[in-house]
């Protein structure tokens, strides 16, 4: 199982949050919104995309099958 140093975790969330944050600039300039009369709620997460990415990442380097075990493994640290 691939280990990561708390200061390549770090580095890997600045990365993916300086994307999403680039990403979210694109998605606004060309996104179309629905004119129904309707109220859209737009509410955030608990988590944001770059902890989300950041997360993915270090499970797709480990050696696990599921998320379940990531999860439990990562807690006991």
């Amino acid at each position: 199982m691939a280990q990561f140093a708390v200061d390549k975790i770090i580095e890997m969330y600045c990365i993916a949050d300086d994307f999403c944050k680039e990403l979210s600039k694109e998605i606004e300039k060309h996104q179309i919104f629905p004119n129904d009369g309707k109220r859209h709620r737009n509410r955030s997460f608990a988590m944001s995309n770059a902890e989300i990415i950041t997360l993915m990442i270090c499970f797709h380097y480990g050696s696990f099958r599921n998320l379940k075990y990531f999860y439990l493994l990562k807690k006991t640290y």
